[in-house]
């Protein structure tokens, strides 16, 4: 197991290189902000960079947070070289080209708790719970993991300005919807029963971006990334009213702000500050 000491070496900036066990030769690198006051009780959060795969700016986002905020910082950085456009990030990795699901240990989307879990195993944190937050590409990355299941041990889950959703119904294949993933309703039941929060920028409605996914199945979920925002919300509350069940997630509209990675971090910070030290 790959030593994650070098993590917490310091305060501020540190940065390490690591591999999943069933992703040989894919290099991750761990980009972490350390507060310095840290503790092994510090609460930490894994931060999910855009299409630019700039996990050091993510970081570096968060770097003037986590002291007032109390948070150690990790954000993975997936270059592009071995985890390459939207399938490897965005969509998890889940299933090959031709459609043919891989196995749970191939997902990237395994990443946060193979680090979490090692970090525990190392005892450089006793925490029991995480968070995640991710902003665009990492927006998706987020809510598509929390969708699929992986959320053991996260305490709470933010996905921010996200260009397109797997909208939580079984009628819609992934990764626009959830059908075709093996889910079923007692599944959507309690994935509409776990505390995702949505968070949207009310100026980002730019479309003219090259990053802006404009494709048939993207543009069916809103004409901007603020209208998918609400329209994915819309979608999990029909579906817990369907299913007779109380949806448990939440969207918070982020004034004046658009496709801005920093700003949106910043209107973050209180909100999982505060639930990550419940």
């Amino acid at each position: 197991m790959i030593d994650l000491r070098p993590l917490i070496a310091q305060p501020g900036r540190n940065d390490l290189d690591v591999e999943l066990p069933a992703l040989p030769g894919r290099r991750i690198i761990l980009r972490c902000a350390r507060p310095r006051h840290f503790t092994f009780a510090t609460p930490i959060l894994f931060v999910h960079h855009g299409v630019n795969r700039n996990g050091a700016d993510y970081r570096d986002y968060w770097l003037p947070l986590v002291d007032e905020a109390d948070l150690l910082v990790i954000a993975p950085e997936f270059p592009n070289e071995g985890f390459p456009r939207a399938p490897w990030y965005n969509f998890g990795n889940r299933a090959t080209a031709a459609g043919r699901e891989k196995p749970q240990a191939e997902w990237t989307y395994g990443l946060d708790k193979f680090v979490f879990d090692a970090m525990r195993d190392q005892d450089l944190t006793r925490r029991r719970t995480y968070g995640v937050w991710g902003h665009s590409a990492g927006g998706q990355f987020v809510h598509r993991m929390i969708e699929l299941g992986l959320r053991d041990n996260v305490r709470i889950a933010i996905t921010a300005n996200a260009g397109t959703y797997a909208m939580p119904t079984l009628d819609v294949a992934y990764p626009f919807g959830l059908g075709g993933t093996g889910l079923d309703e007692a599944a959507l039941r309690r994935l509409l029963g776990f505390r995702l929060t949505v968070m949207a920028g009310t100026a980002d409605i730019d479309t003219t971006s090259e990053h802006f996914p404009r494709d048939k199945a993207a543009m069916a979920q809103g004409p901007t990334r603020y209208a998918r925002a609400h329209n994915f919300i819309a979608t999990a509350r029909a579906e817990a009213a369907r299913l007779g069940i109380t949806c448990a997630w939440n969207i918070i509209d982020v004034a004046d702000v658009g496709h801005d990675g920093q700003r949106m971090a910043q209107a973050a910070t209180r909100i999982l500050s505060a639930t990550l030290h419940i």
